[in-house]
Order: C-alpha cells, then sequence, then structure tokens
C-alpha cells in the first residue's frame, strides 16, 4: 500500500513509483498530480503531430521557462526533458 503524501500528492502510488524510478520530488509530483494521475496511458498524440500552439499549452501548463522564445522542435525537446 502506498504510503499517504498528504493533500499535495494526488496519486501517491504513481507519486512513489515515479521515485523508485529515479524522478526528482518535482517531476514526480507533477506528473501524480495531472488530472487523469493514474489512469492508463498510451493513447496521446506524439509531440510531432501535434501543433506548436498545442505544444506551448503543455509546456506552460508544467512550467517550462523559456517556452515563447521556443520554435517546435525546441518546445517537443524541452517537453520530453522535463
Amino acid at each position: 500500500m502506498a504510503k499517504n503524501h498528504g493533500n499535495s500528492i494526488k496519486n501517491d502510488a504513481q507519486y512513489e513509483a515515479l521515485r523508485d524510478q529515479g524522478m526528482s520530488k518535482e517531476k514526480a509530483a507533477r506528473i501524480a498530480n495531472t488530472e487523469n494521475a493514474g489512469k492508463k496511458g498510451g493513447k496521446a498524440q506524439p509531440y510531432e503531430e501535434r501543433t506548436k500552439e498545442e505544444l506551448y499549452q503543455q509546456a506552460k501548463d508544467i512550467g517550462i521557462e523559456g517556452r515563447s522564445k521556443m520554435n517546435k522542435a525546441e518546445l517537443i525537446n524541452a517537453l520530453r526533458q522535463n
């Protein structure tokens, strides 16, 4: 059973699994707190098929700095690194 990390973490089990994989506390918390945290995935549209505006919005949602000056390829790279 996953440890309760308080109200700041929406999906404790996913948070712990991500931390076990070596992710930082900040990144694990950001992923575990997404709207659909813990739901099965794999159906998301690849970054290359999204518009620059969609990539920009996702970068904004997760707090990537400097996103307004990035082109589409740079946004994709930043999203994959974050």
